[in-house]
Formats: structure tokens, sequence, C-alpha cells
């Protein structure tokens, strides 16, 4: 019982501190307390013209709703040269991965993710739980599909020829 209390103020906690949503920072000292303060946190470097960063962003938007555990912000490069310099972000979207403040890993454009503008947002956090920044039992699970009798679909590959 006392563990449960534990976790519920733990939740309440990161309610407050906005985890399950997908917000954006005014100022790159805002991102550096978030990156600091998060155990696990993914911040998108974009720009408010980029089709491809607003493709991102609907794809994150997504994602945080599933990962209340990881904090998901974005922030605008014209507001963060310094990090922009310091992360050597040269191309957008540029998603950063922080595990405990530092950075683990990056998604630079869509070339990891197929090199498409319509790739998926399963996809993206698949790539997202390889950097340790997502959990996979978190993650939501691909719900099996049952025909009207309760058996899996798309295991044709057991030969019933009794019926013949």
């Amino acid at each position: 019982m006392e563990q449960l209390k534990k976790e519920m103020v733990k939740l309440q906690e990161m309610s407050q501190n906005e985890h399950g949503l997908y917000t954006e920072v005014a100022n790159e000292k805002e991102i550096l307390k978030i990156t600091t303060n998060a155990k696990l946190c993914v911040v998108h470097f974009f720009h408010k013209e980029f089709r491809r960063c607003q493709i991102m962003d609907k794809h994150l938007l997504e994602i945080a709703r599933r990962h209340f555990k990881t904090k998901f912000v974005k922030i605008n490069v014209e507001n963060a040269p310094f990090l922009v310099e310091k992360l050597h972000i040269q191309v957008l979207p540029c998603v950063v991965a922080f595990v405990d403040g530092i950075s683990v890993d990056r998604i630079i454009g869509f070339e990891e993710l197929g090199n498409t503008d319509d790739f998926t947002a399963a996809i993206l956090e698949f790539r997202l739980s390889q950097s340790g920044v997502i959990t996979k039992q978190e993650s939501t699970k691909k719900e099996e599909r049952k025909s009207i009798l309760g058996f899996a679909e798309g295991n044709d590959d057991d030969d019933d020829d009794d019926w013949d």
C-alpha cells in the first residue's frame, strides 16, 4: 500500500511537470533545466516554417501521450542559438534524446525513418526506444487482430487440408 502511495505521488509530480504532453519551451535556459531534471527527455529542435518539422511535431505529440515517463519538449532553433551550436545541429528536424541529462542519441532529418515524409509514428517510436529514452513496457503493443471466432488472424501457415 505504501509503495502504491509513493507511485501515485510520483505520477502526480510528473503530471504537474507536464509529462505526457508535448510542450514548446521558450528559451535555452528552460531546456537546460528540463533536460537536467528529467530522467528521460526528448527535445525537438525545429523551425516554425519547415514542413518536415511540422510532420515531426505531429508524431511526437502522439508518442508523448503514450510515454508518460518521458518528457517531450520542442524549441524553436531561433530561440536556441547556443544549444544549436553546442550540439552541432545543422539539419532540421533534429530530435535529441537525453537520459539523466546526457545526450545519448539524435535523429537528424527523416533519413533513419524511411527517408520519406509519410513515415508512421510507430517507426519514430521504435527508433526512440532504441536509444532508451522511451521504454518498451510503456509502448502500446500492436493489438492482435482476431477473427469472429476469437482466433488470431494472419496465421495461415498451418496446413489444415482436412476439409478438402
